[in-house]
């Protein structure tokens, strides 16, 4: 940790100490393994490592990290580090994991160096437990050796991810300064973020320059491209995407296709990504549930209920579920047009699926059935066969 007064590094095992609070408790399980920390007898690195693994309550990392600091055999390897990132991150103790940054990773003399797997591990953290962008550039910048591909991809979609383009943008131009290899996955990335930027021209330009950095364009490579000309609804050169697709040597997946049936669905095209669909199996591409969920929300939201419903048969003959939210349609447009046996079949279908019926759609399957049938025992039969379904 930096003093913003001094200027220098605190030493670690004070400032964990100062973190400590003397009213903390250790919780009952991690006992023995914070008993075995006061024992004389020598500790491994390997054996330390275990142990802090075992712990079974984050919160116990900083008590174990003291007492290991204060043996005559403590010593700090990469792996018993990396432990300790992972279990400071999940205590969400953010204040020691930038102590333990600082303490085992500032260039000295005679200082191991930790390899890139060590730094893939602390940004993550720094990423997923704390939401902290600026501690995982300061990282990635800072690291004694070159981070690997997979590191500096990592971030760069952290950034596109985070809407931070300008910075996804510096990064990636940054990338060979820090001695990075950039990969196809580092082109998807920049692509993904230009696309979501509306940036279709450039990122066009950006496909066109896989050849001349010894990469090909895959899959991914269309479908990111694909799925932000269909948010904009210019499906035209969707299409015209896969057609270069297939005259290439890039071969359309059920993603692919999905894009496309889905952008067509949200222009109200939904015979369309039918036609789609078929022709997916016509091309040697086995359609998955996500192609039939895109055309079976189509038809819900179309209120073409009928349809929709021989959607649901086919999918459960080709072993496919449908969405909550199509079933949630479904029972709001049977209800709203009194066909209280079609509800029944919606429910039970709901329920054979694994998905239960929530408190608002009950209450538009018991006042459609009270409205259309009375108390003709509709609604107990249908609660009745949740009950038995669910058992």
């Amino acid at each position: 940790m930096i003093s913003p007064t001094l200027g220098r590094v605190v030493p670690l095992k004070l400032t964990l100490l100062r973190l400590l609070s003397p009213f903390s408790t250790t919780p009952n399980g991690d006992t023995a393994i914070l008993a075995r920390l006061k024992h004389k007898d020598w500790l491994t690195p390997k054996e330390a490592s275990t142990l802090l693994t075992s712990l079974t309550d984050p919160s116990s990392t900083l008590s174990f990290f003291n007492l290991y600091t204060s043996r005559k055999d403590f010593d700090p390897t990469e792996p018993f580090c990396t432990t300790l990132v992972t279990k400071l991150a999940q205590a969400q103790h953010l204040n020691p994991l930038l102590t333990l940054h600082h303490t085992f990773t500032l260039p000295r003399p005679q200082r191991r160096h930790f390899s890139d797997n060590f730094f893939f591990t602390l940004i993550k953290a720094y990423a997923h437990s704390f939401h902290r962008v600026d501690h995982v550039l300061r990282t990635l910048h800072e690291m004694p050796c070159p981070p690997s591909t997979r590191t500096f991809n990592f971030v760069l979609n952290l950034l596109v991810n985070t809407r931070l383009y300008c910075a996804a943008h510096d990064l990636f131009l940054h990338g060979p300064q820090l001695g990075v290899t950039l990969d196809a996955c580092s082109l998807n990335i920049l692509i993904k973020g230009l696309c979501a930027q509306g940036e279709f021209n450039a990122a066009f330009r950006v496909l066109e320059e896989f050849p001349g950095l010894g990469c090909e364009a895959n899959a991914l490579t269309y479908t990111t491209l694909m799925k932000g000309l269909c948010e904009r609804g210019r499906m035209d050169e969707a299409f015209a995407l896969l057609e270069r697709m297939e005259g290439g040597s890039v071969d359309a997946d059920a993603a692919v296709f999905n894009v496309l049936i889905g952008g067509l669905r949200k222009g109200g095209r939904v015979d369309e990504g039918w036609r789609v669909l078929e022709g997916m199996m016509g091309k040697g591409v086995r359609p998955n549930g996500g192609s039939y969920n895109e055309v079976l929300c189509g038809l819900v939201e179309g209120e073409r209920f009928e349809e929709a419903k021989k959607v649901v048969e086919r999918m459960e003959v080709q072993g496919f579920v449908p969405s909550f939210d199509s079933y949630k349609g479904l029972v709001k447009g049977f209800c709203e047009r009194g066909v209280v046996g079609e509800v029944e079949w919606v429910v039970r279908d709901m329920v054979r699926n694994g998905l239960v019926p929530k408190m608002g759609m009950w209450g538009k399957i018991v006042q459609c059935a009270i409205e259309r049938e009375g108390r003709s025992g509709c609604v107990a039969v249908a609660i009745d066969g949740v009950l038995e379904l669910d058992k």
